[in-house]
C-alpha cells in the first residue's frame, strides 16, 4: 500500500513540486491524486467531512491517518531518503507553530504568485 497524497493539479506550484518529490521517491511509496478527481476515488468521503482539499495538501498514509498542509509536507519529507533528514527535525518542538503559518500564507498567495492552469495537470 502506498500513501495517497491529493494536491491541486491546477496550481502550478503544486503541480511543480509533486514533480520533484515524486522524482525523489526512488522507493514507489506516494501515489498523487488531484483533488479535482477525489470523487471518482475511495477517498471521496475527505470531500464530504468538508475538508478544505484545494486550500491544503492532504495525505491518506499508508496505516489510514490523514494528515494536512504543514503535517503533509513534514510526512512527505520523512519517508523520502533524500528529505528523510529534514523531515525528521521538522518534527522537533516548534516547528509545527513555527512552519504551519509559513504553510498557510504560501498556499493563500500561491494563485496570485504563480497563476492558474485552465485545466488540471494529471502527469
Amino acid at each position: 500500500m502506498k500513501h495517497k497524497v491529493f494536491f491541486d493539479a491546477e496550481c502550478p506550484l503544486c503541480y511543480n513540486v509533486k514533480k520533484i518529490i515524486k522524482a525523489l521517491d526512488w522507493t514507489n511509496q506516494i501515489q498523487w491524486i488531484p483533488v479535482q478527481y477525489i470523487d471518482r476515488t475511495e477517498y471521496s468521503y475527505l470531500k464530504e467531512e468538508g475538508r478544505d482539499l484545494y486550500d491544503q495538501i492532504h495525505m491518506v498514509t499508508k496505516k489510514g491517518e490523514v494528515l494536512a498542509g504543514f503535517e503533509t509536507v513534514r510526512r512527505l519529507l520523512a519517508v523520502l531518503p533524500l528529505t528523510c533528514p529534514i523531515g525528521v527535525l521538522l518534527h522537533l518542538p516548534l516547528m509545527k507553530k513555527a512552519f504551519s503559518p509559513l504553510y498557510k500564507w504560501i498556499s493563500t498567495n500561491r494563485y496570485d504568485w504563480f497563476g492558474r492552469y485552465d485545466s488540471p495537470r494529471i502527469t
